[in-house]
């Protein structure tokens, strides 16, 4: 099962509600639980194990949106906010470059088409290449390098 799998599963069981999971499949097995108290919920755990290796990782949740949060993302600022924003599609590590001693992929004010790498999130020892969606020029790099991300994190700005 890939891990983008995991997530979409991940997410519909949060969203059904239940407190508790058990998914097996070959020599997979994931078990997700939440238990139930009173006061603020807390964060659901998921527990995947692939033969004899088992890991235990919380379920990605959404940031809470403050309300001036809200507002300053629906408006644009005076300066250019304009264009496009790639997000991240999973947790992980970002890297800018496929190596420590490679150029980044991208920098501001690169010209970049549709399908192009513009860095690499690396979660559970897997490098996913992260796409642009747009054609455009890099205005802005949200994240810096070895830095951890979220899922449906703002990565990239393309004008």
């Amino acid at each position: 099962m890939q891990y983008e799998e995991i997530l979409k599963l991940v997410k519909g069981v949060s969203e059904a509600g239940l407190t508790n999971f058990e998914y097996t499949e070959g020599n997979i097995r994931i078990v997700m639980s939440c238990p139930e108290h009173k006061g603020p919920a807390p964060a659901p755990v998921v527990s995947v194990q692939e033969g004899d290796m088992h890991m235990e990782i919380p379920a990605p949740q959404p940031a809470p949106v403050q309300p001036e949060a809200a507002a300053a993302q629906a408006a644009p600022a005076a300066d250019d906010q304009s264009g496009n924003i790639v997000k991240c599609p999973l947790v992980g590590t970002f890297y800018e470059a496929p190596s420590e001693d490679a150029p980044a992929f991208v920098k501001v004010g690169d010209t970049v088409k549709k399908g192009q790498t513009l860095g690499i999130v690396e979660a559970m020892k897997l490098m996913n290449e992260i796409e642009s969606e747009f054609d455009g020029v890099v205005k802005e790099i949200y994240v810096q390098n070895e830095e951890s991300v979220e899922y449906g994190q703002p990565l990239f700005r393309i004008g």
